[in-house]
């Protein structure tokens, strides 16, 4: 099997040449754009060529505490703007992301890899919490109350936490920065924001945007680099740091609250996935295979949403598993330029033979590729959509986040079973449950241990809702009317009685 060929691309050469050309290269740091301290560079590449797109600036430990600089003299006055004055900074955002929305989702298909199809639909999605927020900004609201015994009066009132560090993943380039940036600009605080080293183009144009949306300077500070923890180390050791919300792996994510401990800050973590996609057997199966594509396609399967174990009630597991492999067979692979493509090249090497090594380990332990398996041929880091059927349930691919196209099926025979099944790992963030039978939902979302549900869903991701998990898949929610609290700390001001002489 190989990677399709298509004669003619969605974009030329020339307008992609351009586009990478006008994204800053450089650190922005006080409003302004500059090379590192030391001079030093890194290259992005093209996981659909492996080629160089562009080379930026490596930020070092010194340009990430001058960052931190910029954005502790920027918090006094940030957090005394007006609500309505940061809310509409907001809108504007939102209308000229809208607005550059084709850039932006080219600059996500090249640096990424995902189908263009898909990266104008993050682009949708990432630019929902800009106007979210911008609504949020201006109902934060505190509280005035008489105590319990009458005496006296309690005023609470929200005030930003901070000086904040972002660290977004590569997976999704621009909705990870406005699901965290948007409520720091809505709640008053400054920022330092670290895009992966994989994909920072979207990062630096995304910046560039709140610059021009009328951001001032110091309050967002970007400080790209090839050294994550030459960047974080020196930040989360510095008292002026009061906040770190962190999306990527459970690994990095416990050293980053371990050194959060330290300094005493408020954490965020977005980490780690293994949702389980459970189908009962009185569930609209068509329905359910179309739920289950979303769930597990989007992003080539390289999302912390991903659905990752299908668990299928024995009397129809073959028939789901068969409709399944037949919907992800027909998934035409290619760079995301091309416009039959629907399947986009993992990030790199590395993560294609992670993939690769899970469905090999599978197969050996007694599973069955009904379709894939087999690495594609040709330059790129090409996987081909794959259903595995009889996949034990001690198998290692079903205890593992698999981050690509792979769909490993395996069976249950009762409720008790699913969720057991379902429950059977450290992580907790996002699931689904199809099923005809309301009460059966019900019953199931109550005790199984996730932070989001999807009933009879396969997309459940939302500017107006929490995003968050449990277990060992972190702390913290983004979006909703939760997500601009994680930028705030409370104060509590207690009034002695007016009506007293």
């Amino acid at each position: 099997m190989t990677v399709s060929s298509a004669q003619h691309t969605t974009v030329s050469n020339e307008r992609e040449a351009a586009l990478v050309a006008s994204v800053p290269t450089g650190l922005l740091i006080g409003g302004q754009w500059r090379d590192a301290s030391d001079g030093g560079t890194f290259d992005v590449h093209d996981p659909a060529t492996g080629e160089v797109l562009a080379t930026l600036s490596s930020a070092t430990s010194e340009d990430a505490l001058a960052a931190l600089g910029a954005a502790d003299n920027a918090q006094a006055s940030w957090a005394r703007t007006a609500p309505r004055e940061r809310a509409e900074i907001l809108r504007r955002a939102f209308d000229l992301v809208t607005e550059r929305a084709e850039d932006f989702a080219l600059l996500m298909t090249l640096e990424m890899g995902k189908p263009l199809a898909e990266a104008r639909g993050e682009v949708t999605y990432g630019a929902e919490f800009l106007r979210w927020f911008s609504e949020e900004a201006v109902r934060d609201y505190g509280r005035y109350l008489t105590t319990p015994e009458g005496k006296n009066k309690i005023l609470v009132q929200h005030k930003p936490v901070g000086p904040c560090l972002l660290i977004t993943p590569w997976n999704f380039p621009l909705a990870t920065a406005t699901r965290k940036v948007a409520p720091a600009v809505a709640a008053g605080c400054t920022m330092v924001l670290k895009p992966a080293k994989l994909t920072p183009l979207t990062a630096q144009y995304f910046a560039q945007t709140m610059l021009d949306a009328g951001l001032p300077a110091g309050v967002l500070n970007v400080v790209s680099s090839s050294s994550a923890s030459g960047i974080s180390g020196p930040l989360m050791k510095d008292s002026r740091l009061r906040k770190v919300s962190f999306t990527g792996s459970t690994p990095v994510g416990k050293r980053l609250i371990a050194d959060a401990a330290q300094n005493v800050l408020r954490t965020s973590m977005e980490l780690g996935g293994n949702a389980p996609f459970i189908v009962f057997e009185d569930a609209d199966l068509d329905k359910a295979v179309e739920g289950a594509m979303a769930a597990k396609m989007r992003n080539m399967g390289e999302a912390c949403t991903a659905a990752n174990r299908f668990l299928v009630q024995e009397s129809v597991a073959a028939e789901f598993t068969q409709k399944f492999a037949a919907a992800m067979g027909a998934l035409a692979t290619g760079r995301g330029t091309e416009p039959d493509a629907k399947v986009g090249p993992l990030i790199d090497a590395g993560a294609r033979d992670d993939v690769h090594a899970l469905v090999t380990a599978a197969v050996d332990a007694g599973a069955s590729a009904v379709t894939g398996g087999t690495p594609l041929d040709g330059p790129g880091y090409f996987y081909p959509p794959t259903v595995l059927a009889n996949v034990p349930n001690d198998a290692e691919i079903l205890r593992q986040e698999i981050f690509g196209p792979v769909a490993p099926v395996t069976t249950f025979s009762t409720e008790a079973d699913a969720i057991r099944l379902a429950n059977a790992s450290e992580y907790g963030l996002a699931s689904y449950l199809y099923s005809r039978d309301f009460n059966r939902l019900l019953r199931v979302a109550e005790q199984i241990e996730f932070g989001m549900v999807g009933f009879n869903a396969g997309v459940i991701s939302n500017a107006a809702a929490p995003f968050g998990g449990v277990k060992q898949s972190g702390l913290g929610r983004e979006g909703g009317s939760e997500g601009i609290a994680e930028y705030t700390t409370t104060q509590y001001i207690g009034i002695a009685d007016p009506y007293t002489d």
